[in-house]
Formats: C-alpha cells, sequence, structure tokens
C-alpha cells in the first residue's frame, strides 16, 4: 500500500465520514464542489473551433487548489471520491487536470453508500476515469450554455432584463402553461348521483347507502334531473331485492422503493418539502451524520439514481429485520425485485437506509427534525417494499328495482402487512370516500328503501401541477434526469414564470410572455419529444456509442438558423407583459392594484404610478374577521434581518393604512379559520403548523377564551421572541 495517500471528495460532512473509516493512513480533504468550470462573463464555448471549452479556475477557490496541490504533490496516490454519477466524474476529472495528475497516481473511486464495508471495498478496488461519463456531462453542460448565453440576450432585449431560457427549465414552463391552457379551455359536464337509503328490515339500525348503477344491465350516466327524478318514480314504490352479493379478499401490494422522483414526489406531498429542500437533506443523510457512540455514519445510499434495484446484501438484511419485528408473516417467500423503467441509467440502486437496523427512533435525537422526518420516510419505505401484500376482506352488492341496479361495497383490513410500515401519499386530495359496514346480506334477500338522496356535479378541469405531479409529468415525459428534476422546478419559480398558489403552480403573465416566444420561434426547444431525444443522445454519449462533439454539431445548425431567424423577425418588437391584477384596492387612489416583481420579490403596486406611489405587501385573504376593527385578514410574509429566513403572520387588512382613522395594529402568528366562536361570535384562531389543531377563542371578555398557555404549540416566551424578531424586521 502507498505510505501516504489523498482523499479528495466534495463536502466537510462527506470527508469527516469517511476519514473516521480509513483511518490514520489516509489523508482526506474536501474540494467543495466544481474548482473548474466555464467562465460566467462569457460564453466560453469556441463554437468554430469543435466547440472547444474555455475551462478557468472558479473565483474564490484559489486557496482550496493551491491545498489540494500541496496535498497532492506530498502524496502517492490520489483517490478522486467524488459523487457517483456524471457531474461527480467531471468534478474529478477537472481535479486531475487542475492538479495535474498522472493517470498512475489518480485513481477513481465512488461510494454508493458511506458505510465501512464500502468504502474499504471501493479503495481496494480503485478504476480510471469514466471518459464517456465525462463527455457526456461536457455536453451538457456546453448544450446548456449555448442554449442559455445565446437565447437568454433575445429574451432581455425583447422583454425584460434578467430573463433566462433553458433546455429543460423551457420545457417545464410550457407544461405549467399548457395546463392552465387546458383549465381556461375546459368546459364543465353536468352529472347527477343517486343514492338509496336501503335496509334488511326497515330500521336504521340495518340501513345502507347503494349508488345507483345502470337500467337492465347495463352501466348508465345520469346527466340531468329530470332523468335522476325518472329513475326515482320508476323505484321508489317497486320493491328492492338483492341481486348478487360478493366477498372475497383483495391485496394491496407495497409500493417500491424510492428512485430521486419518487422521493421528491412523496416529500412534496407528506412532509411539504420542496425539491430543492428534499435534495439538500439527503444529501447531508447520504454524507454523514454525527451518531452518538457511532460517530459520523453515512445513513443513507446515494440519492440521485433512477433504479429500483436493490443489493443482496440489503434485501438479505431487511428480511432479517422484518422477520424479528413483525414476524414470518409480514416476509414474503422470496424477495420481491422491482422492474425499472426503460430507459433509466440504472447506474446505482434505490434510495434506502445504508444499515436498516439504525431505525428513525434510534437515531432521532441525533437529527434535525427535517433530517429525521426524510430518514423516516425512506426507511419506512424501503422496509414496506419487501414486506407482505395487505390483505382486506371485501364486500360487494347489487340490488335491484324495476330493472334499475343499485350498488355498495364495504371492506375491512384482515391483515395490515406492509401497511403496518408506510403508506404512499397522493397528489390529489380527494378524500376517498370511508365505505360504511354493510349488513349481513343473501342473494334474493328483501330490501325496503328509506328514501334517496340525489346530488348534482359537475365535471371539473385537470388540476394545476404541483411539485409532485410535475416532476412526475417531467420523467414520464423523459424531460431532464435525477440531478436536474429540482433545480429545474427551483428556476423556474425563481425567474418568476411560475409561482405557487398553496401548493399548486401557476403561470405568471410573464411565464405565458416567454413560453409564447419560444413556441413560435423556437419550437425544438420547447417541444417535449425533441428534449426527451436530447437525453437518449446524452445517454448515447455516456455509454460511448456517440462522440460528445458530434452531438453538440446536430444541435448547434439547427439552433442557429432558428436564432438568426428570430432575430429578422423581432427586429424593432418589443413584447409587453400584461399587467397581473390583484384583488385588491389602493387606498390612496381606489385603482385595482397590480403584482409586480422587486428584488426581494413581488409585491402590490399602484398601477397609476409616477402619480400615485402607493405599494404593500402581497397577501392572501383569509377566513375570518379582525377582532378589533371587523375588518378582512390577511396573510402576510417577511423577511427576518437576522437570519434571512421567510416567516409568516396574520394581520388585519387596514394594518397599513394611511388613514389614521382606519389604521389597525391586529397582528398574530395563529391563523385564523373559518370557525366562529359560538359563545361570542368573534373568529377563532389555531395554532400554525403541520396537523390537527384545536381553533381556540382569543376574545379575553368571553367564558370560551383560551388562555395563551393551554393554546398548544410553541411555549409563550418562544411566541413572544419569534414576534420580536418579526417585528424588527418588518
Amino acid at each position: 500500500m502507498a505510505t501516504s495517500s489523498l482523499v479528495i471528495v466534495e463536502s466537510p460532512a462527506k470527508a469527516k465520514t469517511i476519514g473516521k473509516y480509513l483511518g490514520p493512513g489516509y489523508q482526506v480533504k474536501a474540494c467543495m464542489g466544481h474548482l473548474r468550470d466555464l467562465p460566467k462573463s462569457t460564453l466560453g464555448v469556441d463554437i468554430e473551433n469543435d466547440f472547444q471549452p474555455n475551462y478557468r479556475p472558479i473565483k474564490g477557490k484559489e486557496d482550496i487548489i493551491s491545498d489540494l496541490k500541496k496535498a497532492a504533490k506530498s502524496s502517492d496516490v490520489v483517490y478522486l471520491a467524488t459523487d457517483p454519477d456524471r457531474e461527480g466524474e467531471a468534478i474529478s476529472w477537472h481535479l486531475k487536470e487542475l492538479l495535474n495528475l498522472d493517470d498512475s497516481k489518480a485513481l477513481r473511486v465512488t461510494f454508493n453508500e458511506i458505510t465501512k464495508r464500502v468504502v474499504s471495498e471501493s479503495i481496494a478496488a480503485p478504476r480510471d476515469i469514466d471518459q464517456s461519463l465525462v463527455d457526456a456531462q461536457q455536453a451538457r453542460r456546453i448544450l446548456d450554455r449555448i442554449v442559455g448565453y445565446q437565447l437568454s440576450p433575445l429574451l432581455w432585449k425583447k422583454i425584460r432584463r434578467g430573463l433566462s431560457a433553458g433546455r429543460v427549465q423551457s420545457v417545464a414552463t410550457r407544461m405549467v402553461c399548457e395546463r392552465e391552457h387546458e383549465i381556461a379551455a375546459f368546459k364543465p359536464q353536468e352529472y347527477w348521483s343517486l343514492d338509496a337509503r336501503l335496509s334488511t328490515d326497515g330500521t336504521e339500525k340495518n340501513a345502507f347507502l347503494a349508488h345507483y348503477h345502470g337500467e337492465n344491465g347495463k352501466k348508465k350516466d345520469l346527466n340531468s334531473i329530470e332523468e335522476v327524478e325518472a329513475v326515482v318514480e320508476a323505484v321508489k314504490n317497486a320493491a328492492f331485492a338483492v341481486k348478487s352479493v360478493k366477498r372475497q379478499d383483495k391485496q394491496r401490494s407495497p409500493s417500491p422503493p424510492f428512485t430521486t422522483s419518487t422521493l421528491q414526489q412523496e416529500a412534496s406531498r407528506k412532509l411539504s418539502m420542496t425539491p430543492r429542500r428534499t435534495m439538500a437533506i439527503a444529501q447531508q443523510l447520504y454524507e454523514g451524520v454525527d451518531i452518538s457512540g457511532e460517530g459520523a455514519v453515512g445513513l443513507i445510499t446515494y440519492m440521485r439514481t433512477d433504479s429500483l434495484r436493490l443489493s443482496d446484501e440489503a434485501l438479505a438484511a431487511v428480511r432479517g429485520f422484518i422477520q424479528g419485528r413483525y414476524g414470518g408473516g409480514y416476509c414474503p417467500a422470496s424477495p420481491r425485485v422491482y422492474k425499472t423503467k426503460a430507459g433509466a441509467q440504472d447506474a446505482h440502486e434505490a434510495i434506502r437506509p445504508s444499515d436498516v437496523n439504525l431505525t428513525p427512533e434510534q437515531v432521532k435525537k441525533d437529527l434535525t427534525p427535517d433530517q429525521y422526518r426524510l430518514y423516516r420516510l425512506i426507511w419506512s419505505r424501503f422496509v414496506a417494499c419487501q414486506m407482505s401484500n395487505a390483505v382486506y376482506d371485501s364486500v360487494s352488492m347489487e340490488a335491484e328495482a324495476a330493472g334499475h341496479a343499485f350498488r355498495a361495497s364495504a371492506s375491512s383490513l384482515k391483515f395490515s402487512g406492509y401497511t403496518a410500515v408506510y403508506e404512499e401519499g397522493k397528489d390529489e386530495e380527494k378524500g376517498e370516500e370511508k365505505e360504511a359496514k354493510l349488513p349481513p346480506l343473501t342473494e334474493g334477500q328483501r330490501l325496503e328503501s328509506l328514501g334517496f338522496a340525489q346530488d348534482q356535479h359537475f365535471t371539473q378541469p385537470p388540476a394545476r401541477y404541483t411539485d409532485a405531479s410535475l416532476i412526475r409529468a417531467m420523467e414520464e415525459n423523459g424531460i431532464g434526469r435525477p440531478s436536474t428534476y429540482a433545480p429545474t422546478v427551483s428556476t423556474i419559480l425563481d425567474r418568476e414564470y411560475v409561482v405557487k398558489d398553496g401548493k399548486y403552480l401557476r403561470a405568471t403573465p410573464l411565464g405565458e410572455v416567454v413560453n409564447g416566444l419560444m413556441e413560435d420561434k423556437f419550437s425544438d426547444i420547447v417541444d417535449t419529444g425533441f428534449t426527451a431525444n436530447m437525453e437518449k443522445a446524452l445517454d448515447d454519449v455516456e455509454g460511448g456509442g456517440k462522440q460528445w462533439r458530434d452531438l453538440l454539431r446536430e444541435f448547434y445548425a439547427p439552433f442557429k438558423a432558428e436564432l438568426d431567424q428570430a432575430e429578422k423577425d423581432l427586429d424593432g418588437v418589443r413584447l409587453k407583459v400584461p399587467a397581473e391584477e390583484s384583488d385588491e384596492v389602493c387606498e390612496v387612489c381606489g385603482r385595482q392594484m397590480v403584482i409586480k416583481s422587486g428584488r426581494f420579490g413581488r409585491f402590490l403596486a399602484c398601477p397609476g404610478y409616477p402619480e400615485c406611489t402607493f405599494t404593500m405587501p402581497l397577501v392572501v385573504a383569509m377566513p375570518g374577521r379582525c377582532p378589533k376593527c371587523g375588518g378582512r385578514l390577511m396573510k402576510r410574509t417577511g423577511t427576518s434581518k437576522k437570519t434571512n429566513k421567510q416567516y409568516t403572520y396574520y394581520c388585519c387588512e387596514h394594518m397599513t393604512a394611511r388613514n389614521e382613522e382606519k389604521k389597525c395594529d391586529f397582528m398574530t402568528w395563529d391563523v385564523p379559520v373559518a370557525e366562529d366562536c359560538p359563545v361570542c361570535g368573534q373568529t377563532m384562531f389555531k395554532k400554525a403548523g403541520k396537523g390537527f389543531k384545536k381553533p381556540f377563542c382569543i376574545n379575553e371578555k368571553c367564558e370560551n377564551f383560551t388562555p395563551e398557555d393551554k393554546r398548544g404549540g410553541w411555549k409563550k416566551k418562544e411566541a413572544a421572541g419569534s414576534a420580536e424578531d418579526g417585528e424588527k424586521s418588518k
């Protein structure tokens, strides 16, 4: 073994964890990500010289480069141990070039999980840098640089400064815009539901609801009140009888282990984490966390993956854990194998805990709340994916009267299986109807009708995308790769092409204008098929089947022609972004206020500028009324000057009023609810945060008043400290 070995990783946390496993014979240093890249101020790509990149050391990282050069010079071997993906391979290649390392001295190692076993095995079996992986990353980097640096100036000139276009972000923006168009064009269709309340003996004790199904053995939709009344008229005096009863066990299988995409989706649904936040926390769990009695431990496997593959060692460990904790009945006879979707790179395992025996409860005290919640999600999903099916006792029946069929069903959990650990969330909170229990029924049994319930409904437009559903749609369409989902969603939000309404993504007028220009002049760039094919071409480069310069040549010629034509077509044209009107009225001149963007984000401004300069924070109307003046209650956000973090508070709409007679100083950290106090009639509030919070009355003169210390949530001292910080930040 070499007498002196240097291991270079990307972050100090990773360096600490790996250093603990390797011991004193190795020096482990962090490069803090890329040390060399294309220059920011220029294109940095010599297109005339066959797309030759002009890489330069990144400003501000001179000390790191100098320190690594010194350490490399005094080492016999340098292990380049950056992340196991294209980006990590490229960082290692740049390090080799920057540090002037010979092929014999520069050894590449990767860790799918940062555990003592994997680190030791990887160090013992290094390899050369994979140039195909590096070339694929170079091709992507140069493609994105060309599109961004040659298209963005056109947007600056024709719309406004500070805009950007990109190969993936522009397609994601188009998807959100198209969903808005679908919603706007949607025409609701009327339909009706009809329920019969049936009973086996004419009493409510043995009554149940049956839903109308159809007539004469065929399913029939009820589209008008006349059709509903015709059915009711036909069956109200007719005899109901049970036509069929079916009893069976229904089984539900667990979801597969997490990939990058599904982790981001589930963290968004269950933990309300943005994709960017999810990946930042996952990176911390992968690189290592200090665990009591253990030191730095890498808790999960590498989190950028599109594979559902699991190692034999991991499967053996989790099956042993399931049998030990839950019993043999919860462990299937053989391991579950999940098929990775076609087109996936399958470079790494699915995301799983490095050691399944480190349960979330064991490490909770050593983790931050977000680290704990995400680790628990990953751990639970992995354990559940290797557990037995959940079994439900299902009963369904069909009753008939005058040729019209009504159906009812019920199910109860017979064997919990994997649901003892985990159940997958849903994108849309439609609220599944809870099936009531059915009384004992037999075929031919007579039933009595206790009445009918009818409801009018209208078909709903497609829902706007959420973070989770947009990432799923991108993955399904082959847009981007695991490493790009989170940055793409963040970029279109940062550029304000898209904003969030609650958890939903909505295209802004700016996003519509930019997307319109892109669709008109650069149809290839925003075409989902073209972008997906480009991702496949990059995969071909990675696999060694295509040269990266060939890919760039094929792309650039038609792109340059489109760019030149757009410049000609738009000569002298300036596209106007329509004002985004709000429901708020200017308190000075009475005009309808519009939403503007500034260096601190979006805000409300009077459109009468410069005659009227009134502005106010962007607000969201809340239920209830101000307890002081009866005005509307608003949700507002501010930014702390101490921590630069955003906070949310609730206040009266007249808090910023210029008219002193109208001004109101009501402000609270508690959330107003639609429910009024049953005693005094004032609006009630609840504590902020996830989960159920009981509403309380804040009227001290009311006998239903709830003192601060009995409201739950933060302690009064903590709340006061937060309020003070918030007040200073306004």
